[in-house]
């Protein structure tokens, strides 16, 4: 399912215009941004929680050459679902 299509699910759901709709998705999704790019953890209960993790340099190899690099810390971005989904998930 891509944007477009979660946003006229969104639309039939709430009997909304796919406009309005459109709108909610977007704010949503810049509001969710915002606060993982500020270094806040996002939690919606049942559903999951986002945050961004800090990930450790490492020594690497690139299997072609055999020459051993770094890989520079990073930070990655991590979802863990919650148990209501899981559950859903799962009994389908």
């Amino acid at each position: 399912m891509n944007k477009q299509e979660f946003t006229a699910k969104l639309a039939e759901q709430e009997g909304i215009e796919k406009k309005q709709a459109a709108a909610w998705t977007d704010a949503v999704i810049k509001a969710l941004t915002e606060a993982l790019v500020a270094g806040e953890k996002v939690q919606f209960v049942g559903f999951g929680a986002f945050e961004v993790r800090q990930r450790a340099e490492k020594k690497v190899r690139n299997p072609q050459t055999g020459e051993e690099l770094i890989s520079p810390a990073t930070q990655v971005l991590v979802f863990k679902a919650g148990k209501a989904l899981k559950d859903a998930v799962a009994a389908k």
